[in-house]
C-alpha cells in the first residue's frame, strides 16, 4: 500500500512540475496585461474556483474546519502570502524577458527543499543521492557567480518557494482545502486592488479589450490551482528530498521556452552550469529507480 501511494504521490508531483514549466506560454498570452493586474486575478479566480469546487462538494464545513485551528489557520495564511509574494515575482519576471533567470530560480529551489530535508526533517540519502546533490550545487554556483549580475529574482522565486513546501509539509489538511483557505486569506485585497484599477480606467477585465483575455484570466485562477493541488497532495507523501530533485522537472521546461521560445541569451557558461545540475538529477533519477525495484523485490521475496 505504501508503495502505491508513494507511487501515486510520484507521478502526481511530476504532473505539477511539468505544468509549471509549460506554464509561461499561458503568461504569454496575456503580455499586454500589467503583471500585477495578472496575479491579482490569478489570485481571485483561484479562490473562487476552489471554493466553491469545495462548497459543492463538502458543503460550508470546509472552511469552518481550519478556522476552528488557529494554529493551522495562521500556517496557511502565511503559505498563502509565499505562494502569492512567488506569483507575482514569477509572472512579472517571465513578461518582462527574464524566464531564463526565473527557470534559475527553480533550479536553487529544490536544492533548497533537499538540504531542508536533510538537516531539520532528518530525511536520509545514498551516496548516489549525495553525489547528485553536489553536482545540482556546483552547476547553481557556476551559474550565480557567472551569471553577470547578482540573480535576485532567482533567489526570491527560490525561497519564497522552499518555504511554501515546508510550510504545507507539515500543514495538516487536505490538498484542495489547504489550498482554498490559502486563497481566501488574499481574495479581499486581491478584490478590491482590481475594484480600484476598473474604477480608474486602468482595469483589463472588461470586454472592451477582448471577450478572450477575460477568459485567459479566469482560466489563470484553474491552471494555478492544479498544479499547487498536486504539489500539496505529493509533498505529503512523497520524501522532501525526492520532491526537491523532481522540480528539476518544471525550470528545465522553463529554460527551453526561455532559449528557444522566447529568444533569451543562453551562452557557454549557461549551458556548462545547467549540464551540471542535468548529470546531477540523471544520476539522483537512476538511483531512486533502482532503490524502488529493491523494494518491489524484496516485498515479494
Amino acid at each position: 500500500m505504501d508503495i502505491a501511494r508513494n507511487r501515486r504521490g510520484l507521478w502526481i508531483a511530476v504532473a505539477a512540475f511539468v505544468i509549471w514549466g509549460l506554464m509561461p506560454l499561458y503568461w504569454y498570452l496575456l503580455r499586454d496585461v500589467p503583471s500585477l493586474q495578472i496575479v491579482l486575478h490569478r489570485a481571485l479566480w483561484c479562490a473562487i474556483l476552489v471554493a466553491a469546487w469545495l462548497t459543492l462538494r463538502r458543503g460550508r464545513g470546509w472552511l469552518r474546519e481550519v478556522v476552528a485551528q488557529p494554529r493551522l489557520a495562521g500556517m496557511l495564511a502565511l503559505s498563502g502570502t509565499l505562494i502569492a509574494a512567488n506569483w507575482s515575482l514569477y509572472v512579472w519576471a517571465v513578461n518582462n524577458g527574464h524566464v531564463v533567470e526565473a527557470s534559475l530560480g527553480y533550479f536553487i529551489n529544490p536544492l533548497l527543499n533537499v538540504l531542508i530535508g536533510v538537516l531539520f526533517l532528518r530525511e536520509r540519502l545514498s551516496p548516489p543521492q549525495w553525489i547528485a546533490v553536489a553536482l545540482a550545487a556546483c552547476g547553481v554556483l557556476w551559474l550565480t557567480f557567472n551569471y553577470g549580475s547578482f540573480p535576485w529574482i532567482a533567489l526570491c522565486l527560490a525561497c519564497s518557494f522552499a518555504l511554501y513546501g515546508l510550510i504545507r509539509k507539515f500543514a495538516a489538511v487536505e490538498a484542495v482545502q489547504g489550498l482554498g483557505v490559502e486563497n481566501l486569506f488574499v481574495f479581499g485585497p486581491a478584490l478590491l486592488a482590481l475594484l480600484w484599477f476598473e474604477f480608474h480606467g486602468g482595469g483589463f477585465f472588461s470586454l472592451r479589450w477582448g471577450g478572450w483575455a477575460d477568459v485567459l484570466l479566469v482560466m489563470g485562477g484553474a491552471l494555478t490551482a492544479i498544479p499547487l493541488i498536486c504539489f500539496a497532495y505529493a509533498v505529503r507523501r512523497v520524501p522532501l528530498s525526492v520532491v526537491g530533485v523532481l522540480q528539476y522537472i518544471g525550470p528545465t521546461l522553463q529554460l527551453l521556452l526561455g532559449v528557444f521560445f522566447f529568444g533569451e541569451a543562453f551562452g557557454v557558461d549557461r549551458a556548462t552550469g545547467f549540464g551540471f545540475i542535468w548529470l546531477g538529477l540523471a544520476i539522483f533519477a537512476a538511483d531512486g529507480v533502482l532503490q524502488s525495484r529493491r523494494r518491489i523485490v524484496a516485498q515479494q521475496a
